[in-house]
């Protein structure tokens, strides 16, 4: 598993990947994705590199954060493809387990996300960040990374990520990487591939809407809300329309609105849907005036 290596070592079960873990010499940092790689995941892969001595990518459709008439069934696999791209970046491990690696019986405990997972993306996705803290929390302790890398896009995630990590003593640092995007605006995700080229014309109105927020960071939270929910309020109307799931200022790390008062770190954060494609993006802000940074 050496820097120059071509072809990573595949891993499907606890047991293969027990065996390649102990055979790692140096430290470890852990990419965890759901698979259907694009240039987000790539970037994430290569920030590991430079985080740690050996890369170890998972791929894995968690069941457990897709609610009743989500897109699990239809979520891209594209696993091929996906080994290609770790390969390309210097991948040293795949872990590709199956469900019933993950999850050999029913589970009878998992995580709760508390407060922090009933805001924001929670009130639209119940029980969603309780799965993803339960299958990241499960991937941590298979691999025992030294480092994981995550995408800041999920910004709710990584920010329950880390407070998980820190709340339960989880010996990893938690690593984020900025949001990448299309030549458009447009945040890169797995599920662009569902949208039609007129569907995607109306999704471009959440990138729009976050610069608009950030031209605006001088006046103030209300200012941005306002100047975001202009774009977006055209966008509803749009053909095809935005049906807009939320727009919030939020607390970097806590998820809570912010006040009309509050300086230092912010997080402009919107969701919506596009068809049957459920779309989020973010902007991280800095309110305030320059002396008071």
């Amino acid at each position: 598993m050496s820097e120059g290596a071509r072809k990573p070592v595949v891993a499907e079960t606890r047991e293969e990947l027990s065996a390649v873990r102990s055979a790692v010499e140096g430290t470890l940092a852990l990419v965890p994705t759901m698979g259907a790689l694009h240039e987000g995941h790539r970037s994430l892969i290569r920030m590991a590199r430079q985080s740690a001595d050996v890369v170890a990518v998972s791929i894995f459709v968690n069941p457990l954060q897709f609610g009743p008439g989500e897109d699990f069934d239809r979520y891209p696999r594209t696993f091929a493809a996906d080994l290609q791209a770790c390969a390309d970046e210097g991948a040293d491990v795949v872990f590709a387990p199956s469900r019933e690696v993950m999850y050999p019986a029913e589970p009878q405990v998992t995580l709760r996300s508390g407060p922090m997972g009933a805001r924001v993306e929670g009130v639209t996705r119940p029980g969603h960040f309780d799965g993803m803290l339960t299958v990241v929390l499960k991937l941590l302790n298979l691999v025992r990374p030294d480092v994981a890398v995550f995408g800041e896009k999920d910004a709710q995630q990584l920010a329950m990520i880390r407070r998980m990590v820190a709340d339960l003593n989880v010996p990893v640092e938690i690593v984020g990487h900025p949001t990448v995007r299309e030549p458009d605006g447009l945040a890169l995700s797995s599920r662009n591939r569902y949208l039609s080229a007129a569907e995607r014309g109306t999704a471009l109105a959440l990138s729009r809407a976050l610069r608009a927020g950030e031209a605006a960071v001088q006046g103030g939270p209300d200012a941005i809300r306002g100047a975001a929910r202009a774009v977006l309020d055209t966008a509803v109307h749009a053909a095809p329309p935005l049906g807009l799931d939320y727009l919030v200022l939020v607390d970097p790390a806590t998820f809570v609105e912010v006040t009309a008062a509050h300086h230092g770190p912010a997080v402009l954060a919107v969701a919506g849907r596009v068809g049957a494609t459920h779309l989020i993006d973010n902007l991280p802000l800095q309110l305030g005036s320059p002396k008071e940074r």
